[in-house]
C-alpha cells in the first residue's frame, strides 16, 4: 500500500544531547513544508527538547506523547522515552547522557521492528559513552544488524554518488586478513539488491577499489589484489551482475570514474569515506543498506566542538530525512511491481 506522504510516520533517534544532533533535528522541522513529506516521532522527552528549543530559539513546535497510538499527523510528535530532568552540558563527553542516547535508539529500533514507524533516521551518538554491560556495540549499525532482519552494510549517499565499503569499523592492520571471496560476494550482493529495491536502477554497474596501492602492481606492493579480489569479481561477473574492477583507488574519484558507477564499494573504511566526505560533506547520508527495515543517518558526528553555539549545518539530517522517504516510497514501489501478475496477450 503506498502511503499518503504525510502519512510517513519518520522515527527520530535523539543522539548525544551534549552534541548538535537536537539542534539539527528541531532546524530540520522548523520549516512546515516538512510535514507536508512526513510525520515525525522524536524519541526523547518533550520537556528535554522544549529545553533544548529554548537554547536555540527554535520555532518548532512539539506535541508531546507517551504511546505511539497518539501520534498526531502533521505534528512533530515527542515521544516520551524518559520523564526525569536531564542534565545538558554541550561539548562535554558524558557517561549519563550516553545512557539516554541509547534509550532513544533502542526505542525507536524496537517500533521500527514493530512497524510502529514507517523509517528510521539517527541523529549522531558518541561510540565512548555508550558502552556499558547492556550495550556493547561501537555503534548503530552493528546493533541494527541484530535486531532486524538481512546483512547490514554502510552505504554513503549523496544524490549519485553511492558508496559501499567491504570492511568498516576495524583497525587498518586487520583488513587484509578479513578480505575473502565470500565477503566480497556477499557485500556486492547487498549493494546489487539495495540499488535495484533502494534506488530503482535495474541494472545496475558497481564498481570495487582495490586494496593495495595500484592494485597492488602484480604482486610488488601486495598480492591481495590478484588472488582474492580479482578472481572472486570475475566468479561474480560470470553469474549475471555488472561489477567491474579492482580499481586503483588514488586515481579513481580525481578522474571522476566513479560518474560512471552506480555504486562503488571501497575495501576499508577511509578509502571510501575520504572522498565521499571531500565530494559531497553536509550533504551526504549514511544508509544503512541490506536490512528488510530503513535507517539513515546524517554524514557527521556529534561536533562536540561546536555544540549549543546555534550554528550547527542541519542540511545532511534534512537530507537523511529525505532519502529515507525516498527510499520507502522506492520498496514500495518495488514490491506492488513484483506482487503484480505477468500478463501475456493471447495472439
Amino acid at each position: 500500500m503506498i502511503k499518503n506522504a504525510e502519512n510517513i510516520i519518520v522515527g527520530i533517534s535523539i543522539g548525544d544531547l551534549n552534541g548538535i544532533g537536537s539542534e539539527v533535528v528541531l532546524k530540520t522541522f522548523e520549516d512546515s513544508r516538512m510535514l507536508e513529506l512526513c510525520t515525525p516521532v522524536i524519541f526523547a522527552n518533550v520537556k528535554t527538547l522544549s529545553f533544548v528549543k529554548k537554547s536555540f530559539e527554535s520555532t518548532s513546535m512539539l506535541h508531546g506523547i507517551d504511546r505511539l497510538d497518539q501520534i498526531v499527523i502533521g505534528k512533530i510528535n515527542v515521544l516520551n522515552v524518559w520523564h526525569e530532568v536531564v542534565d545538558i552540558n554541550y561539548g562535554v563527553n558524558d557517561e549519563k547522557i550516553g545512557e539516554y542516547a541509547i534509550k532513544s535508539f533502542v526505542a525507536a529500533t524496537k517500533a521500527l521492528k514493530e512497524g510502529q514507524i514507517d523509517v528510521l533516521v539517527t541523529a549522531p551518538i558518541n561510540k565512548y559513552n555508550i558502552q556499558s554491560e547492556s550495550f556493547k556495540f561501537p555503534g548503530h549499525t552493528d546493533y541494527l544488524d541484530q535486531e532486524l532482519e538481512g546483512n547490514a552494510l554502510m552505504l554513503m549517499v549523496q544524490d549519485n554518488l553511492r558508496i559501499g565499503l567491504l570492511t568498516d569499523h576495524i583497525p587498518l592492520n586487520e583488513v587484509a586478513s578479513h578480505l575473502a571471496e565470500e565477503l566480497i560476494r556477499k557485500k556486492i550482493e547487498t549493494v546489487r539488491q539495495s540499488l535495484v529495491k533502494d534506488f530503482s536502477i535495474n541494472k545496475p554497474k558497481i564498481a570495487v577499489l582495490g586494496l593495495n596501492p595500484h592494485c597492488g602492481d602484480g604482486g610488488v606492493i601486495g598480492k591481495e589484489d590478484d588472488t582474492i579480489v580479482k578472481p572472486a569479481l570475475k566468479k561474480i561477473f560470470e553469474k549475471g551482475t555488472l561489477v567491474f574492477g579492482p580499481f586503483a583507488a588514488d586515481g579513481f574519484f580525481g578522474s571522476n570514474q566513479f560518474e560512471k558507477y552506480d555504486a562503488v564499494i571501497a575495501s576499508y573504511h577511509d578509502q571510501g569515506l575520504i572522498p565521499f566526505k571531500t565530494l559531497s560533506f553536509g550533504k551526504g547520508v549514511n544508509y544503512t543498506a541490506g536490512l528488510d527495515k530503513i535507517r539513515t543517518s546524517p554524514d557527521h558526528g556529534t561536533a562536540f566542538d561546536i555544540a549549543g553555539k546555534g550554528i550547527a549545518d542541519f542540511n545532511s539530517f534534512k537530507e537523511a530525512v529525505y532519502l529515507a522517504i525516498d527510499i520507502f516510497n522506492s520498496r514500495n514501489a518495488y514490491d506492488e511491481i513484483s506482487q503484480k501478475p505477468l500478463k501475456i496477450k493471447e495472439k
